[in-house]
This record gives structure tokens, sequence and C-alpha cells, in this order.
């Protein structure tokens, strides 16, 4: 499909800068241990459901974040979205047993060469307003060029690779990868569930839901810079690269890129067996 420019005021701005209503989310025990299978998990307290994995704080957020990004674009361009960014800052572990309030705004529209980005913040705190993750989620409406940007784009989260890398892990796919994610995400995009669909806007066929993507990529980043502690991850960022189906086979590079604010930060990239990458640019911060 061709990308045209379009009027900046094809795309729905009344909801820049302005809150939702918040959005009540129960973790329950059952749905954090879904959400550990449905990505292959391998932390124990992940899989007895104790803890959230950290890509699982996307999913008490969704409901209030997906309907900004989907309802924004003009409306012939609204099943074009892809996931563009993610940007995580984490203050505390979910729990089962809490009650999660989430909130969002989106910040801006902001065009590129073969599309425009969608960019909104969301806010998750318990009921009594204790922070629990911050998230800046970026989408990607493909063919879509908005005449100039209005608002924000995502934050910037550059770091600079030191040496070679620490730790290089290469992992695979299930078949079943995008319908297990689905029911445990609850993100029901039929690019993730119809090849046919999938097809007609120009993909191979079903490809993987990009934080599932970013799980896998996770458990390695976990395991090589904090021995698994999710207590020690404070910040994930990463930008989404090109789309994964669930026959791809993956690799991730991990890097040290020094000490910022009492944290060490690393950088990683993953990618696949034809030398493209799926996941670029990305950062991690943890509390030594």
């Amino acid at each position: 499909m061709t990308a045209t420019e379009v009027s900046v005021d094809e795309f729905d701005l009344e909801p820049l800068g302005k809150w939702s209503e918040p959005a009540v989310f129960d973790v329950d025990r059952m749905r954090l241990q879904a959400y550990a299978g449905a990505t292959n998990d391998t932390v124990p307290a992940h899989l007895a459901g104790d803890y959230a994995s950290p890509i699982f704080n996307v999913v008490p957020g969704f409901r209030v974040i997906a309907p900004l990004t989907e309802s924004m674009p003009p409306p012939a361009k609204r099943m074009m979205g892809l996931h563009g960014e993610q940007d995580f800052r984490f203050h505390r572990p979910i729990e089962p047993g809490m009650r999660l309030l989430t909130r969002a705004k989106p910040l801006g529209v902001v065009p590129h060469s073969t599309g425009s980005t969608i960019t909104v913040l969301g806010e998750t705190t318990t009921e009594d307003g204790t922070p629990v993750v911050d998230q800046y989620v970026t989408v990607f409406i493909r063919t879509a060029i908005a005449g100039r940007a209005v608002g924000d784009g995502p934050p910037d989260y550059s770091v600079d690779r030191i040496g070679e890398p620490i730790a290089v892990v290469t992992t695979m796919f299930d078949p079943d990868q995008t319908f297990r994610y689905m029911g445990a995400s609850g993100d029901t995009m039929p690019l993730h569930s119809d090849a046919a669909f999938a097809r007609s806007f120009g993909l191979p066929g079903i490809i993987n839901h990009g934080n599932c993507t970013l799980a896998f990529a996770t458990r390695a980043l976990l395991a090589t810079t904090c021995a698994d502690d999710v207590h020690r991850l404070k910040r994930l960022a990463v930008r989404f690269s090109r789309w994964v189906t669930p026959q791809d086979v993956m690799t991730t590079w991990i890097w040290r890129a020094g000490v910022r604010d009492g944290r060490s930060v690393y950088a990683f990239e993953s990618g696949l067996t034809d030398g493209s990458l799926c996941l670029s640019g990305g950062m991690i911060e943890v509390q030594d």
C-alpha cells in the first residue's frame, strides 16, 4: 500500500493532552500465571503468579490505551496501526490481590516517511495512589502521513553500547503462540489470528503481538542483568522495528551501557535469521 499525506485534522486530535477516566483492573493470580505461560516464561515466581512478569504491565492499561490509539487515526487507516515503541518506568511489581487504576492521555501525532506515530502516556497506580508503572506507548499508523506534527513523540532512551555483547540468547516461538497470547493479554487484534486478514494488509500472515516478542527478549534481559529479580528492573524501552511470525527464530544481544543515577544501564536488540532487526535501540535500567 502506498503512503499518502493526509491533513493532520483527519486525525481525531480532541483527546490530546486530556486524561481518560481511570480503568479498574483486579489482579488475579491465575491471570498472572496465564500470562507467564502464554509467553513461555521460565521464572518460578512468574509461573506461580507471585509477581507479574514485566511485560504484563501492558494488560491493566490496555483497555484505556488501545482505544485511544485505535480511534485517533483517520477512519480509513484505523486498522493500519502497528506497535511502534514501548517505554516502561517500573515503580513496583504487580502482585495478586491488587486493585489497579490506569488512566491515559495522548501526547502527540508525529509524521514520518511512511506513516505517522501516535504516542500515549499511561499511568497505573494502586487503589491508594501508590505508583506501579508509567508507560509510553507509541503506535505507528502505516501509510497515513500527517501534514505536520502536533504535540510530542516518545521520550528519548538512546544509550551507547560498551564493548562486546555480554550475552547472546536465541529463542523460538510456538505455532500457537499468538492464540495463547490473545487469551492471556486480551489483545484480540485479527492481525494475530486471521492469516487472510493479515495478508490483506501486506503482511505475510499471522504475526506475533509486539509485546509477546518483547516478553521473550525480556526473559534474556532479566536473567543476564538482575538474576531474574523483577524488583530491580526500573526501566525498559525499545523500538519494534519489524513484524515477527511464530515461525521465526529470534536472537537477542545484550551490552553494558554504563551507570546512571545509581542504576546499571544495558543496551539490547533482537534480530531474525534473515539479518533483520525486530527489536532495536533497546535499553534497560537495573537497580544495583
